[in-house]
C-alpha cells in the first residue's frame, strides 16, 4: 500500500488534540494521542486514560480492530518498548499490522528511549519521527521535566490588579478578577496534577484546592508547603484530591513529588512561596489575570520578598500567549 505523507502534519494535530484529553489525569504516565488512518479514513482513535491506563495505542487499536492492517498510526510520543503492567504498546502495533507508524518524540525514559523505534524498524514498519515535535513537546512538558530534571513542570499563576497586588492590608481578596477568570482558573487546574499553595495561604483561605465547574475524571493532589499542622481543609472525597503536607526547600519538595511521580504542578501563592520559587529558579511558567483596578501600596503584593538587589538577578520571561477574559487580562509568560 501507498503510504501519503501529505496529511501527516493534520493527523499528527489530532493525535495532539486528543493527548490534552490526559493532562492532568494520568500522572506518573505522559498524556499521548494515537490517530489510526487506512485509506485517507481514521479508522481509530484514543488517548492514554485516566490513571495511565490502558494506553492511547491500545485504545485506538481496540477502536479500529482489523481495519488496522495496513494503516498509519500516528502517536505523540515513541510507543513504550518495556513490559510494566501490560504489554509493549510497540509490540502492539506491530502485531496489528499497521505498515507506518509516524511520531512526534522520542520518548527520554531510559526504559524506551528508542527502544520503541527500533522495535517497529525490526518489523519492517516504515517510520517517520520528528512530525509537530515542537508543538507535542511544549504538550509533554511536565513528562519531560519529570524524566530529564527529576522535577514536575512549575505553573505559577498570579491574579492582581493593575498596580500588581493581591488583597487589601486587611486580607480581604474576594474578589480582585471577574467570574469568568476564575472560570478559566479551574480549567487550568484540572490540567494539572497537584494544586500548591503556601501554609500562610492555606491557613488564611482554607481553600479547596480542587476543580469546581468543570467535569473532570480525577481531582489534582492538593499540596501545602508548611512546616506547622494544617487547619481543617476539605476531606478527599469524588470532589476533593488527596492532600500532601510538605516542607524543605523548593528544590527538595519539587524532587519528592517528582519522585511520586507528579509532572505538572499548579502553583497559586501565596506571596512567600512565589517569591522563593522564583529565587530558586524554578518557575518554569506564569499565568497572570489582571484586573482594572489599582489597590494602592498598603495592599499586598503578588510576590513576596526576594532579596534582589539588581535588575540582573531578575528572572526573565517571553510572552507567550494573552488575550481578555470576561473583563480581565490573561497573560502567560514562559521561562527564558
Amino acid at each position: 500500500m501507498t503510504q501519503d505523507t501529505t496529511d501527516d502534519a493534520a493527523h499528527m494535530a489530532h493525535a495532539l488534540c486528543l493527548a490534552r484529553r490526559g493532562l492532568g489525569n494520568v500522572w506518573p504516565n505522559p498524556a499521548v494521542g494515537c490517530v489510526l488512518v487506512r485509506d485517507g479514513r481514521v479508522v481509530g482513535r484514543g488517548w492514554t486514560q485516566p490513571g495511565g491506563r490502558p494506553h492511547a495505542e491500545r485504545m485506538a487499536l481496540d477502536a479500529a480492530g482489523p481495519l488496522a492492517a495496513g494503516a498509519t498510526a500516528y502517536v505523540t510520543l515513541e510507543p513504550c518498548a518495556h513490559f510494566g503492567r501490560t504489554p509493549p504498546c510497540a509490540a502492539g502495533l506491530v502485531q496489528s499490522g499497521v505498515a507506518r507508524v509516524v511520531t512526534a518524540l522520542t520518548d527520554p525514559d531510559h526504559r524506551v528511549a528508542g527502544r520503541g523505534h527500533a522495535m517497529l524498524r525490526a518489523a519492517g514498519i516504515q517510520l517517520t519521527e520528528g512530525v509537530l515535535a515542537a508543538e507535542a513537546a511544549e504538550l509533554q512538558a511536565g513528562f519531560l521535566s519529570r524524566i530529564l530534571r527529576g522535577r514536575p513542570f512549575v505553573t505559577l499563576k498570579l491574579a492582581s490588579s493593575l498596580d500588581g497586588r493581591i488583597a487589601m492590608a486587611s486580607g480581604e481578596s474576594q474578589w480582585i478578577t471577574g467570574p469568568a477568570a476564575r472560570a478559566h482558573v479551574h480549567a487550568l487546574r484540572a490540567q494539572h496534577d497537584a494544586v500548591m499553595v503556601g501554609g500562610a495561604t492555606a491557613r488564611a483561605d482554607l481553600p479547596q484546592l480542587n476543580v469546581r465547574g468543570i467535569r473532570t475524571p480525577q481531582q489534582p493532589v492538593r499540596i501545602v508547603v508548611s512546616r506547622q499542622a494544617l487547619p481543617p481543609l476539605a476531606p478527599q472525597d469524588a470532589d476533593h484530591g488527596p492532600l500532601w503536607r510538605v516542607e524543605g526547600t523548593p528544590a527538595d519538595i519539587l524532587a519528592d513529588l517528582g519522585s511520586r511521580g507528579i509532572t505538572r504542578v499548579f502553583c497559586e501563592g501565596g506571596g512567600r512561596l512565589a517569591a522563593s520559587l522564583l529565587q530558586a529558579g524554578l518557575v518554569d511558567q506564569m499565568v497572570g489575570y489582571t484586573a482594572g483596578l489599582a489597590m494602592g501600596a498598603d495592599a499586598r503584593p503578588f510576590v513576596g520578598p526576594t532579596g534582589w538587589s539588581q535588575l540582573a538577578q531578575v528572572p526573565r520571561f517571553d510572552l507567550i500567549e494573552t488575550k481578555v477574559i470576561g473583563g480581565d487580562l490573561f497573560h502567560r509568560w514562559r521561562a527564558r
